[in-house]
């Protein structure tokens, strides 16, 4: 148990550069004590005490503002950050090492009773402010879901999820971004400006054209190359464009690389 607990708060440690101290984690992060009460509040709860079970579930909402169902599953190395607002369904799974902000649902779309009616996260998924994660499918190793996305099917692993709904942006090397990897830098809140769909989308047109504008300067200079020969009439207009003009660093910078 006590060894469990030491993992906990290295791994707050590990990904809050806020957190200074083990006797600052134990003490005042709503987070650990949720998880701690979720554990005792669990085991009742798969022990026929169900009413101590939603009990302790009740007591931990009051005192934490997280409310996990006492029959939801969650790994080792869990960290809620800030996470006031948070809730868990009854038949959710949190993998280890999973890292879930304020405001997070996550949450069923079936009335059905002993269905499987809310998500599996996988190991090491972020979960931004905000989001909410619907359904009982499964979110993949390594997926981040940005701020506020509304997820209602699964996100392959390394993905990232965004928008309303979200939109699945793949990972680039279709691997997991498995955070407990010594390699893998942690990503807070789950989402960089890589991610950003419209942003690559931007990229991408500026860098279209700013091709297109080399390409007309070298058309306009070998045109004019060609005029310039004796017997040959200058066809080459005053204002046509020979020098490349088109700011691509500039534009780049203003929607962030």
């Amino acid at each position: 148990m006590f060894s469990r607990l030491r993992s906990d708060i290295q791994c707050i440690l590990d990904r809050d550069p806020a957190a200074r101290t083990r006797w600052e984690v134990l003490t005042l992060y709503p987070g650990l004590h949720a998880v701690v009460l979720h554990r005792l509040a669990h085991w009742c709860w798969t022990h026929g005490l169900k009413w101590f079970g939603r009990l302790i579930s009740q007591i931990s909402r009051w005192l934490t503002g997280i409310e996990i169902h006492p029959g939801a599953i969650v790994g080792e190395r869990v960290f809620f950050d800030h996470a006031m607002g948070v809730v868990v369904g009854e038949t959710a799974e949190i993998g280890d090492g999973c890292t879930i902000y304020q405001g997070v649902t996550l949450g069923g779309t079936s009335l059905y009773k002993g269905a499987k009616r809310h998500p599996t996260l996988g190991r090491n998924v972020v979960v931004s402010a905000g989001a909410k994660v619907l359904g009982g499918f499964l979110v993949g190793d390594g997926a981040k879901i940005g701020s506020n996305a509304v997820v209602i099917k699964p996100v392959p692993a390394g993905a990232t999820a965004v928008g309303i709904p979200a939109r699945i942006i793949p990972s680039k090397t279709g691997e997991s971004a498995d955070v407990a990897q010594p390699a893998a830098k942690f990503s807070a809140y789950g989402v960089t400006l890589e991610d950003d769909p419209v942003s690559q989308a931007m990229k991408g047109l500026i860098n279209i054209a700013s091709g297109q504008d080399h390409q007309i300067a070298l058309l306009w200079q070998a045109i004019e190359s060609l005029s310039a020969q004796p017997g040959k009439k200058d066809c080459v207009p005053c204002d046509a464009a020979k020098d490349e003009s088109f700011e691509a660093d500039r534009l780049t910078q203003l929607i962030g690389k």
